[in-house]
């Protein structure tokens, strides 16, 4: 009798391990789309759009599985992570420049003098542009007087100066038109130069007083 024991115990503690494994698995619970509870031994299909439990057998929470995403929302999801990026890269850029902006003007008069010097290179080149338009125009009325002659039968100017006319015409309005590019290069550098002293005005008041000088 106490042999037929001996033959049987390995078998007994297998079916021991066994329970034990068993008794250790996870429980997965969910309430479906229908509203109906289900249980399973591995994550739910059903519930995969909705939020389920992992239980211990001894039915306690293990942990909560979020809801998997569709691909709808996985784009959606991506499209935020990749929105909030760039907006933290373009921070992080507009700190960069205003660490730099701060450091080329430390203070107030190295921006106005440098405004200057921008505003002076501009208005040279304008400055020759009025001489050259001067000499074009003082050319214009030698070349209308001397078109005068030929106003009642135009086709008797000579090429030569009906040339010299229409080629001072041609330089004459692309000199106008430098000249009111000129203009509005010296807007765009006092535009620049306002929105960096608005910069720079904050960046000066959060230094030391002695750091920045107004």
């Amino acid at each position: 009798m106490l042999r037929s024991q001996f033959r049987f115990a390995p078998f007994a503690l297998l079916l021991a391990a066994g329970a034990g494994a068993a008794s250790a698995q996870a429980i997965y619970t969910c309430v479906d789309a229908k509203g109906r509870r289900l249980t399973s031994d591995r994550p739910i299909a059903e519930c995969m759009d909705r939020q389920q439990k992992e239980l211990n057998p001894s039915g306690t929470v293990r942990r909560v599985l979020t809801p998997s995403m569709t691909a709808e929302e996985r784009a959606a999801a991506e499209a935020k992570a990749k929105r909030e990026q760039d907006e933290r890269a373009r921070e992080e850029e507009e700190k960069r420049r205003d660490r730099a902006l701060a450091a080329r003007y430390p203070d107030r008069a190295t921006h106005d003098k440098e405004r200057a010097s921008a505003l002076r290179q501009i208005e040279d080149s304008a400055a020759s542009g009025y001489k050259r338009l001067a000499e074009l125009e003082a050319q214009q009325k030698k070349l209308a007087a001397e078109a005068g002659f030929y106003k009642s039968d135009p086709t008797k100017m000579p090429p030569a100066l009906k040339r010299s006319v229409e080629e001072n015409q041609q330089q004459t309005a692309a000199q106008r038109r430098f000249l009111s590019d000129q203009e509005e290069q010296k807007r765009r550098v006092n535009a620049r130069f306002d929105e960096e002293l608005a910069r720079l005005k904050n960046l000066w008041a959060a230094l030391p007083p002695t750091a920045a000088k107004k």
